[in-house]
């Protein structure tokens, strides 16, 4: 079934991605997703997605669910047909914040951590986290200082401190070469 958000209102910050659309599959309305979650198999768990064509947002019900090698296979109710499903194609699936997977101690999402306001052990201010980018060995967080200039910092433990979410700030060591 096919619900518009007319009936629901989302904040995007309580909006977590977990997919795209990237084509149909079949005939008979399934769609090929690329997971942009960290376990795919999350998906065998959902009930519903919110799909966010860039023009409406929609809450699709999920049917079924199928792994085809680095693709999810979903089957949304309601939708039966290809010409149905390809309405749907590029569109952004998205879980609320309760739908979302539950961390482990000292995990964040990284839609958290954006916007924290970033300073020394010592208090010195260094800027507000910008974006966090997602590399092999671990994450890397970009802080924007307010001279404009970006500081890369490693997300390890040697360099992250402590994480307030309800403070609003997170707390850096800076290794020796990290600031220019």
């Amino acid at each position: 079934m096919l619900f518009p958000l007319q009936e629901r209102l989302f904040i995007m910050e309580d909006l977590f991605q977990v997919g795209a659309v990237t084509n149909s599959h079949g005939l008979r309305g399934e769609a090929k997703v690329f997971p942009t979650t960290d376990d795919p198999s999350r998906y065998k768990d959902l009930k519903e997605v919110i799909a966010d064509t860039g023009k409406q947002r929609l809450v699709l019900e999920i049917d079924g669910v199928r792994f085809f090698k680095q693709m999810v296979i979903v089957k949304f109710k309601g939708i039966d047909d290809i010409n149905e499903v390809l309405k749907y194609k590029g569109a952004k699936l998205y879980v609320t914040r309760e739908n979302a997977v539950q961390l482990r101690e000292d995990e964040y999402f990284l839609a958290d951590l954006v916007g924290l306001h970033a300073e020394t052990e010592e208090g010195k201010a260094l800027g507000s986290v910008k974006n966090v980018l997602q590399t092999g060995a671990n994450d890397v967080y970009v802080i924007q200082k307010d001279d404009g200039r970006e500081l890369l910092v490693p997300a390890i433990k040697e360099c992250v401190k402590k994480i307030d979410l309800e403070g609003g700030r997170i707390v850096l060591h800076l290794l020796p070469g990290l600031e220019a």
